[in-house]
């Protein structure tokens, strides 16, 4: 583990270093679990967002994107059952008191101790009878004197109203599904969609959970690229749709660079599986501390249309326009990680050389597509032209950075750490001949190309 626990530090450092991901709060000393996007992640999380939303909603003539508020009534999260079932539990070390999430804590020790098991949905018994049959320590100070697993609820609470006995108890969302399903009968009256079709939504969802380390990989807050795909279960079978879906989730990630040998589909087991779920699987990927999930995807019936349509008294039913049948449609439900798609890009991508260290991410990933270097900074006339091919790439839309800073080599290895693909060097020649000198970043092979040749030649 030691190897793994090297590549993930050496992630979270390049992060830091390069503008990619801060800790939360860090003027301040931090506040745990909580991550700010630099510079170049920004980039990079809008690219993985576009990517996705231009795959999966503008390509298709079935989906329907929508932007829900996070702030919900608090009678959502009765009726789609979080209050009462999102629950996790906490075990505290009597000794150092520091609380712990019972069951991580023991997943992660059967992991080590080469006894992999499936804890998640144990009851609070079966919970402490593993802890002390195996006389799990506490992380933190190694003793062993725990006290007695118990609940709690992992949605964030939160007050609205300035005057205090006014005040009414809300929730921040901890799914960003919720939104979808009440706005279903605004879609029907505003778009007519026929079945089978989908809701897509992109937006930040938050669980007030503990988390142990792992950088951005569990975070109080993460964002999420969802659909809820709604279709008659007389006409179609779950089955199909399911699968079919299961197929598309993986084509994509593995379309982004990711090879289908590090993924891995896994069955959640009937006490692990949400209460809304009949079906639920996940796409592990290999991080450095195993195979964890990344995308889950979903079979919720029809619970939670169902639900809320009896908790609200709004008639949510879909009328089929060709037989005026009524019925509440069921739902498989994709869910992509946005940012666990950026980790595990940058654990696929991450190489060290030897003599550089590079981010071999898909082009269309990467912060940048190209840079742009004057071959020397303090010759007016290389700066002027290096300026021109950089203002007609940024007009082409093409994200590129500008360096003049220090060498080429130097410059050269700063772009590898970033994951740029493409650096393009203007030089004497090109005051002749209006060509410049383009470095592949995974190769290091250069050619020369035309200026007007350059956008052609990062497009393809």
């Amino acid at each position: 583990m030691a190897k793994e626990a090297d590549l993930m530090q050496n992630i979270v450092s390049l992060c830091k270093r390069r503008g990619f991901v801060f800790p939360g709060s860090e003027i301040y000393g931090g506040l745990a679990n909580t991550y700010d996007y630099g510079p170049l992640g920004v980039l990079m999380l809008r690219n993985i967002e576009n990517l996705w939303w231009e795959n999966f909603v503008t390509k298709r003539d079935d989906i329907y994107g929508l932007d829900t508020a996070i702030l919900m009534s608090p009678k959502v999260w009765e009726a789609s059952g979080h209050v009462a079932n999102f629950n996790e539990l906490l075990v505290d070390c009597k000794k150092c008191n520091q609380r712990t999430g019972a069951e991580k804590m023991v997943q992660e020790y059967l992991e080590k101790a080469g006894k992999p098991e499936i804890v998640e949905g144990k009851s609070e018994e079966e919970l402490e009878k593993i802890i002390n049959d195996h006389n799990i320590p506490c992380p933190e100070c190694g003793e062993f004197d725990w006290t007695k697993p118990r609940k709690f609820n992992n949605l964030f609470e939160t007050h609205i109203g300035i005057v205090p006995e006014n005040k009414s108890l809300t929730y921040l969302r901890g799914e960003i599904a919720q939104g979808m399903f009440t706005n279903f009968k605004n879609v029907l009256d505003t778009m007519r969609p026929k079945l089978p079709f989908g809701l897509a939504q992109v937006g930040k969802a938050f669980r007030n959970e503990i988390t142990k380390g792992n950088f951005i990989f569990r975070t109080l807050e993460f964002k999420l690229m969802e659909f809820e795909y709604f279709f008659n279960p007389n006409e179609s079978k779950w089955e199909d749709i399911f699968n079919s879906w299961r197929k598309d989730m993986q084509s994509w990630i593995e379309s982004l660079g990711i090879p289908g040998g590090k993924l891995r589909w896994r069955e959640h087991t009937d006490d692990e599986r949400a209460h809304y779920s009949v079906r639920t699987e996940d796409l592990d990927f290999e991080f450095p501390m195993g195979f964890k999930e990344m995308f889950g995807l979903a079979y919720r019936t029809d619970f939670d249309l169902r639900n809320h349509m009896d908790k609200s008294g709004t008639d949510l039913m879909y009328t089929d326009p060709n037989t005026g049948e009524k019925f509440i449609p069921h739902v498989v439900e994709p869910t992509f990680g946005a940012t666990r798609i950026f980790l595990a890009l940058l654990v696929n991508g991450y190489a060290d050389e030897g003599d550089r260290v590079v981010l071999k991410l898909h082009k269309d990933v990467a912060p940048y597509k190209a840079a742009v270097f004057p071959l020397v900074r303090n010759k007016p006339d290389l700066v002027s032209k290096a300026k021109e091919v950089f203002n007609m790439l940024t007009q082409a839309g093409v994200s590129t950075d500008w360096d003049d800073r220090g060498n080429i080599g130097k410059r050269y290895l700063s772009q590898d750490e970033i994951g740029t693909p493409y650096c393009i060097t203007i030089d004497y020649d090109s005051l002749e001949d209006d060509s410049v000198t383009i470095r592949n970043r995974d190769t290091t092979e250069q050619k020369r190309a035309r200026i007007d040749q350059i956008v052609e030649f990062l497009d393809k």
